[in-house]
C-alpha cells in the first residue's frame, strides 16, 4: 500500500526517510558562500571609497601648500649659517644671519643615519623640543632673545670661501640674539690675573640674579646655571643662555629627580639624586658668584668623585678669600646652604645685591698684589 504524497489540505509532504541530507548541505554551503561574498565586496567598496577620499584631501593640502608653520618656527630660506664659534657634544654653534640680522645659530646634529639608535635620537628629538617650548616664550634683557627655530629641513645653508653647503636632513636649529661679548667664563679667564673691580662683579652678579629672578617667576628651572651658559652682549649685560636642561618647575618636588647640570654647580640635593626645586638653581648662582668674584674655577685641585662626595657629605664649599666684603659674602653663603628651604629666592638676591655699597672698592686683589695691607685695610682691592 502506498503513502500518500498529498496532505489533507493538498500541501506536498515528503517523509523522513526519503530527504536527502547531502544535497541540502550543499544548498546551505552555496548560499552562505554567496552571501559572505556579498559583504565582502560591501567592505571592499566602502575601504575602497575611504582610500578615494583620502587621497583627495592629501591632494587638496599638496595644491594648498605644507603645513602651517609652528609659531617659533623659522623660514629657512631667511637664514645664513656662517662659521662655528663653539662645538659642544652634539652639535656646534655658527655665528650666522637671520632676516638681515646677526644671529648665533645652534646646530644639533645626531650623527649620520644608522650611527644611532632610533630611541636615542627620539630623545634628542624631544630634549630639543622641550628647550624650544621653554625658551620661545621667554622675554627679559637678561636673558638671550630667541628667535626660533626648525625641527630637521635640509633647507639649511652653510656659508663657507667655496660657496653653499647643504645641512643633512636630521640637523635641528636654534637662532638667537648674538652676543659678541662671548661666554662670561672665558671673560673671567681672561680677567683671571689682575680681577674685575668689585663694581664691575657687583654688575654681573646683578644680572645674572635678575636673570634667575624672572625664570623663577615664570616657574622655569634652569638646571644648569653656571658661567659657560651665560653670555656678555656689547654692553657686558649678562644674558642667561642655554636652556637644554631648563624645566617647568613640577608642584611636587618628588617629581624633579636625577642628576642634572654640572659638578661643581650642582646643590647636594641634586648630586644626592633626592628631590629638588628651584633652590638648586639658587645654590648654583652662589657659586658663580664666587666665581665672578675670584675670577678663577671652584675646586681646581679636585676630582669629580671627590667634589660630589665632599660637597655632599662634608659641606665643601669654595674659600671665600678674606678681601671679599662681607656684604657678598653673605651672599655666596646664603645662596649655598646645605639646606634648600634655609637658601634666599632669587627676587631676595636682588636686593641683597643691590644694597652692596660698591663706592669703597672691595674686588678681588690680585696674586702679586702686597696682602700685609689687610690687616690694616687700607686697600680692599679695585
Amino acid at each position: 500500500m502506498k503513502e500518500k504524497n498529498d496532505t489533507g489540505g493538498g500541501g506536498a509532504y515528503v517523509r523522513a526517510d526519503q530527504i536527502d541530507l547531502k544535497s541540502l548541505d550543499e544548498q546551505l554551503q552555496k548560499h552562505l558562500s554567496r552571501a559572505w561574498t556579498m559583504e565582502k565586496n560591501k567592505n571592499r567598496d566602502q575601504q575602497e571609497q575611504q582610500e578615494a577620499e583620502a587621497e583627495a584631501e592629501a591632494a587638496a593640502a599638496r595644491v594648498v601648500g605644507p603645513t602651517r608653520r609652528q609659531e617659533w618656527e623659522i623660514d629657512p630660506s631667511k637664514l645664513i649659517v656662517k662659521g662655528a664659534i663653539a662645538r659642544g657634544t652634539f652639535g656646534t654653534v655658527h655665528r650666522g644671519i637671520y632676516d638681515g640680522i646677526d644671529v648665533a645659530v645652534k646646530l644639533l646634529d645626531w650623527g649620520e643615519e644608522g650611527h644611532r639608535t632610533d630611541a636615542e635620537i627620539a630623545s634628542l628629538r624631544a630634549a630639543f623640543t622641550q628647550e624650544v617650548a621653554v625658551w620661545h616664550k621667554l622675554d627679559h634683557p637678561n636673558v638671550t632673545k630667541f628667535i626660533g627655530a626648525t625641527m630637521g629641513t635640509s633647507e639649511l645653508n652653510i656659508q663657507t670661501d667655496n660657496g653653499q653647503v647643504g645641512m643633512p636632513s636630521n640637523v635641528c636649529c636654534v637662532v638667537v640674539e648674538y652676543c659678541p661679548g662671548g661666554a662670561l667664563k672665558s671673560y673671567l679667564i681672561k680677567n683671571r690675573r689682575k680681577k674685575l673691580a668689585f663694581k664691575v662683579v657687583v654688575q654681573l652678579a646683578l644680572d645674572l640674579a635678575r636673570g634667575l629672578c624672572y625664570l623663577h617667576s615664570q616657574k622655569i628651572v634652569h638646571r644648569d646655571v653656571k658661567t659657560e651658559n651665560m653670555l656678555l652682549d656689547k654692553t657686558r649685560t649678562v644674558k642667561i643662555a642655554d636652556f637644554g636642561v631648563a624645566r617647568v618647575e613640577a608642584s611636587n618636588p618628588h617629581d624633579m629627580t636625577g642628576e642634572t647640570g654640572t659638578l661643581g654647580y650642582m646643590a647636594p640635593e641634586v648630586l644626592n639624586g633626592n628631590p629638588y626645586n628651584r633652590k638648586c638653581d639658587v645654590y648654583s648662582f652662589g657659586i658663580c658668584l664666587w666665581e665672578i668674584y675670584c675670577c678663577d674655577m671652584p675646586y681646581p685641585d679636585l676630582s669629580f668623585s671627590e667634589v660630589t662626595s665632599a660637597v655632599v657629605r662634608q659641606n665643601l664649599r669654595p674659600e671665600i678669600p678674606r678681601c671679599c666684603p662681607s656684604s657678598l659674602a653673605n651672599v655666596m653663603k646664603r645662596c649655598w646652604d646645605a639646606n634648600p628651604d634655609k637658601r634666599p629666592e632669587m627676587d631676595e638676591v636682588v636686593a641683597m645685591l643691590e644694597a652692596v655699597d660698591t663706592t669703597k672698592g672691595g674686588g678681588m686683589l690680585p696674586h702679586d698684589h702686597p696682602q700685609g695691607c689687610l690687616c690694616f685695610r687700607r686697600y680692599r682691592g679695585p
